[in-house]
């Protein structure tokens, strides 16, 4: 049982707490559906970046996804073994390109034919082979949030069937590029299986169709990430009816599952720890304000996203309908709209459940406030995992151009 009180005098609020049994959990789980076939887990960096969740990850032998030339320093630092990094992402500068290349990672998810294009130039001008994948958009409607829906032709993500055909052949037959998966990603937060086996299906008929026309043997069948987690009332994927979906498309292909997990191993391991400072009400408008903001826990502001909400008083304590707003100096500043609550004293605790993914990873020091600390739970002990930003570090980069 966590001592919440405890834990906030020690590390102060807002404050984002990791249950690390719930990631160990949460890992076994899909890792031990996708049994009955070779298959890496990359856990997906941007979820939660923190080094020591990768490093985790990793110890349990999860590969990782990146996004970005900083997520594959991280995984690199964090323990990752190269061969089982894979940089993804619409818009790779050529430095990053050629970090990757250099880097010897498993592979480079390629995002367009002009992004093919440019890793093919890089590739030889530091003259290395570069092993890589296509993402197909298989122009499947995922069924979830349009900010999170990347399955569809009006997205930015992938490549038409035709056009990855194309670029499958150019990268054949270059003495450069070493085409070795195919991969997919239709969203986020998916909660019906049948997007998923529809895209998978169409998926693996392409990867026939190059084994038939151009002799092209990949290895890696990389399903992407997204599935949904229990936010509220949603009806979950059950991992075992996951894999068997994907795995059901694959009769006669001898291929490597990769899956890129990133919200199902972390959202609902982690948890926003934030004090009240005080109540106030605009006519018959209740608010609770507490320390946290929206530069903390963006999600509410960005998705309109619920977060369920943990308090601490007694059970038969009187109600009232509230909305959680923090100190930011927007409207949109909002962690829990409309919500029925207790009243609560200044210094009483709110706990934002589900806050593993994409909570800290997407906070930021607007009204120059200090990023949150971040602390992990293993075996009922407690360690700092980042400390609390002061207003030094969040000068450091300034202080010496003032002129």
């Amino acid at each position: 049982m966590i001592d919440y009180n405890q834990i906030a005098q020690k590390y102060g609020t807002p404050l984002y707490l990791y249950d690390f049994d719930h990631f160990t959990a949460q890992y076994e789980k899909l890792k031990d559906a996708f049994r009955a076939r070779k298959s890496i887990l990359a856990y997906a960096v941007k979820a939660s970046s923190n080094l020591s969740i990768i490093k985790h990850f990793a110890s349990l032998g999860a590969g990782a996804d990146c996004v970005s030339i900083g997520e594959v320093r991280r995984a690199l630092l964090a323990g990752v073994p190269k061969y089982k990094i894979i940089f993804s992402g619409v818009g790779k500068r050529d430095d990053e390109i050629a970090e990757a290349i250099c880097s010897d990672i498993l592979y480079i998810n390629v995002e367009s034919s002009a992004e093919l294009d440019r890793i093919e130039l890089i590739a030889k001008r530091v003259d290395r082979s570069v092993r890589i994948s296509i993402r197909v958009n298989p122009n499947i409607d995922p069924k979830t949030h349009p900010y999170i829906s990347t399955g569809l032709h009006s997205n930015k993500f992938g490549v038409d069937l035709d056009s990855a055909k194309r670029m499958y052949i150019q990268a054949n037959s270059s003495q450069h590029l070493e085409p070795v998966g195919i991969h997919f990603h239709i969203g986020s937060q998916l909660t019906e299986l049948e997007p998923i086996r529809d895209s998978a299906i169409i998926v693996a008929d392409l990867v026939r169709s190059l084994r038939s026309a151009i002799g092209l043997e990949l290895k890696f069948f990389d399903v992407g990430g997204g599935l949904g987690v229990q936010y509220s009332d949603e009806k979950i994927i059950d991992p075992v009816e996951y894999a068997q979906a994907i795995l059901s498309t694959l009769s006669g292909l001898d291929l490597t599952i990769i899956c890129e997990p990133g919200r199902f191993l972390s959202a609902n391991a982690g948890y926003f720890l934030t004090r009240v400072l005080y109540e106030k009400s605009n006519s018959d408008k209740r608010f609770i304000i507490v320390d946290g903001a929206m530069n903390d826990l963006l999600r509410p502001s960005l998705y309109g996203a619920y977060h369920s909400i943990t308090h601490f008083k007694e059970a038969d304590e009187k109600v009232g309908v509230a909305d959680v707003v923090g100190p930011v100096c927007e409207s949109g500043d909002f962690l829990a709209k409309d919500i029925e609550l207790p009243y609560f004293q200044h210094n009483d605790l709110i706990l934002i459940n589900s806050a593993g993914a994409y909570g800290f990873g997407m906070s930021s020091n607007y009204n120059t406030r200090n990023r949150c600390a971040e602390v992990a739970i293993s075996h009922g002990r407690d360690r700092l995992i980042r400390r609390r930003e002061s207003f030094d570090d969040q000068i450091a980069l300034e202080r010496e151009f003032i002129s």
